[in-house]
């Protein structure tokens, strides 16, 4: 567990990574990027594909956008199982379909490598703070193994069961998020039009059986107009697409999901899709006939 390799440093996969190295551990990037120059710079080594970092880590960690990047990285040329070491670990950190975690988890099988699906829950701020919530599935002894570096990223690691049960997982969290922000996005346009003071509002909800996670920080985020990306909607709606394949693979409705992913595709055609997540209250301010304009960062 010397030797560290880390591919996808973006928005959550660069403090995760940074997390690692102020732990101590020897941490190689793909020479992309600025992310990766500033990791460098911050003690990483850099190298120029998948495949050589592959053959140079112990454990190998990815945090792309979807199942395709994830594909690409691990099937595509110069990619990591080209290079990966027998004996190693390769953990998917990423968000992306249970179905490409047991094709990965069946392919390094075969040269002798155990891999675990790890999605996270938590957000930009998580990543930073070091408390994601971290979903797994895979094999007992190489979660044993990969712990230690799930506890400097995250402030929980529950192994739920074999290949792809932490994808599966993964998106019923995203299925109770989504609809949880489409709850306090509701409430919050109504209470606007209705002349309520949002801030009140929130505060007396947040003592009451209505408190969550997403009423504090979102609501807090509505009240300020400030929608600057700590999880971009475009990706959210990515989420929200494999919960649905997934109910359909499983014949389980899922209409509440159908729903907000619905939303969130309206808010894409707006143009909004860097945008946090927490902008389906846009939607719905501009559906009351209240909404105004804003962008990244901006104040209402």
């Amino acid at each position: 567990m010397k030797t560290i390799g880390f591919i996808g440093i973006g928005i959550m996969g660069k403090p995760m990574a940074l997390n690692l190295i102020r732990a101590g551990y020897s941490l190689l990037v793909y020479e992309k990027n600025q992310a990766s120059g500033e990791l460098v710079s911050a003690g990483a080594e850099s190298f120029g594909s998948c495949k050589e970092i592959a053959q140079n880590s112990d454990v190998l960690i990815t945090m792309l956008p979807d199942s395709p990047d994830v594909s690409e990285v691990v099937f595509g040329e110069n990619g990591v199982l080209q290079g990966i070491k027998k004996g190693s670990i390769f953990v998917d950190m990423s968000t992306i379909a249970p179905s490409t975690s047991k094709e990965v988890f069946d392919a390094m099988q075969k040269v002798g490598v155990e891999a675990l699906d790890a999605p996270v829950s938590g957000g930009q701020v998580g990543a930073e703070s070091g408390n994601l919530s971290i979903m797994v599935g895979g094999n007992q002894s190489a979660f044993d193994k990969v712990l230690p570096l799930f506890e400097v990223m995250g402030k929980s690691a529950v192994l739920i069961g074999d290949a792809g049960a932490g994808q599966m997982t993964k998106a019923c969290n995203q299925m109770i998020v989504g609809m949880t922000i489409q709850a306090v996005a509701e409430a919050f346009a109504i209470a606007k039009k209705a002349g309520v003071n949002l801030e009140k509002m929130r505060e007396a909800l947040l003592g009451g059986f209505a408190q969550s996670r997403i009423l504090d920080l979102h609501g807090q985020r509505i009240i300020d107009g400030n929608f600057a990306p700590g999880f971009k909607i475009k990706l959210h709606r990515k989420d929200m697409n494999i919960a649905l394949e997934a109910g359909k693979e499983f014949s389980v409705p899922l209409y509440g999901s159908a729903m907000v992913s619905s939303h969130m595709d309206a808010v894409l055609a707006q143009g909004d899709g860097e945008l946090d997540h927490s902008a389906i209250y846009l939607l719905m301010e501009k559906l009351a006939g209240i909404g105004g304009q804003f962008s990244v960062g901006s104040d209402q």
